[in-house]
């Protein structure tokens, strides 16, 4: 399924005629009380707080406790949260976990309050359906972004390293800037232009479909050995010339803003998401600013819009519909989409998006700009991840390449472990 990609993302004409208004204020019963727990920078705390404050206010009767939780805690605590079905009434999940934990039965069904409680009519066209699972809607999309290779500005100008603006830059010329950068970079301590991407399964993801291939397929892994093989072999001639992170600190990272490279003043490069420049942004001296991924010599750019994150309600809440009355204002109502602009990606409420766009800042709007510049080169949204695909970036991507970064083995065994651990994973869960 192709989004459309150029009338997604540009505000115009076609929106004025959208009402730019909230939704009606309404009372609930007495004592509704509900939990709403999710991941993210200091930064989506406080603007995902202040939402939650704000609509309480206009609702009395309810209650919503607001509850982040930082790193690859999150995780632990649904699964425990599952076990003991006690799953927060509104949880965050993302693409690479939807199909998973509602395939686990974590997820409430959403069709029963679409039109009602539920409001996704002002929603850009097929977004809707990047949540849906096997036909049945179990979760709403908060933002749509893609990946982005988000870089110091300010140490790549003093390196006299120019990252092209126009295009996407080729992996040869991303090892040579990684080169570049350490002949004429800041001479400090343990720093690098790049992070030793090897570990980050997205990246790959991207990597592989710009081979035509996929990192998932049919349940299982669409890789074989040789892709892996020449996939950690590219990372490890980086690692062994000394021209990207370490082992020992790369293997800080636990996929959060706060212990990624970049931020943590280890590399002037790191491998994310273009919603996050924002909570980047915070943590980070230098003037950040991304671009896509690096790419082959020809064929696909591998980038495809994704929905940034998304709100769940959890099955065995008591509040489905109330729950579900609360994520249609968080994605709908004006005031609350001026309080989260772009964190969370672009907007997918058109009549939001086109409200927000005015105020919003600098950093704000080069992810506005990032998400344009792909339109042309998108790829198609992939089938949904199949269940399992958390532990497998968990337990078998990093794993694997942080015992070859380490030289516990060497890259023709990690190409192999990646292959049969990667079935291993994913066939348990069928």
């Amino acid at each position: 399924m192709i989004v459309d990609r150029r009338g997604l993302l540009r505000s115009g004409a076609a929106f004025s005629a959208l009402a730019l208004t909230g939704l009606p204020r309404g009372a609930f019963a007495a004592g509704t009380d509900m939990r709403c727990v999710w991941w993210g920078s200091a930064e989506r705390n406080q603007r995902t707080q202040a939402v939650i404050d704000l609509y309480v206010k206009q609702n009395s009767g309810l209650a919503i406790t607001g509850e982040p939780i930082a790193g690859s805690d999150y995780w632990v605590k649904l699964a425990t949260a599952m076990a003991g079905r006690n799953i927060a009434d509104i949880f965050q999940l993302e693409p690479s976990t939807i199909s998973d934990y509602s395939g686990r039965g974590a997820c409430m069904k959403l069709d029963p309050f679409v039109g009602s409680a539920l409001d996704v009519s002002n929603f850009a066209e097929g977004t809707v359906k990047l949540t849906t699972i096997d036909g049945t809607l179990y979760g709403v999309g908060l933002g749509l972004n893609s990946f982005a290779m988000l870089y110091d500005a300010d140490a790549m100008a003093a390196a006299k390293v120019e990252i092209p603006r126009d295009r996407q830059m080729t992996w040869t010329e991303f090892a040579a800037l990684a080169k570049a950068f350490k002949a004429n970079g800041p001479k400090k301590r343990n720093y690098w232009a790049a992070p030793y991407g090897a570990r980050y399964f997205y990246l790959f993801d991207v990597w592989l479909r710009q081979k035509n291939k996929e990192l998932f397929k049919d349940g299982g892994i669409g890789y074989d050995a040789s892709d892996a093989e020449e996939w950690f072999a590219y990372w490890e001639d980086l690692r062994q010339n000394d021209l990207c992170v370490s082992a020992d600190i790369q293997t800080r990272d636990d996929n959060s803003i706060e212990t990624n490279s970049l931020t943590l003043g280890n590399s002037a490069i790191g491998f994310a998401y273009s919603n996050q420049l924002i909570g980047y942004q915070k943590l980070v001296p230098g003037t950040l600013d991304l671009t896509a991924f690096p790419k082959m010599e020809s064929g696909p750019s591998g980038h495809y819009y994704r929905p940034g994150l998304i709100w769940s309600i959890g099955a065995t809440s008591q509040n489905g519909e109330a729950a579900a009355r609360f994520i249609s204002y968080f994605v709908n109502d004006i005031e609350a989409g001026k309080i989260l602009g772009v964190e969370r990606g672009v907007p997918l409420s058109l009549p939001v998006r086109e409200a927000i766009l005015p105020g919003l800042n600098e950093t704000e709007k080069k992810t506005i700009a990032y998400i344009d510049f792909l339109a042309d080169k998108v790829v198609a949204y992939p089938p949904p991840a199949p269940i399992g695909a958390n532990e497998f970036d968990r337990n078998v991507m990093r794993v694997v390449a942080d015992q070859l970064a380490f030289g516990q083995i060497d890259v023709k065994t990690a190409a192999q472990n990646l292959v049969d651990r990667g079935k291993e994973v994913l066939s348990a869960r069928k």
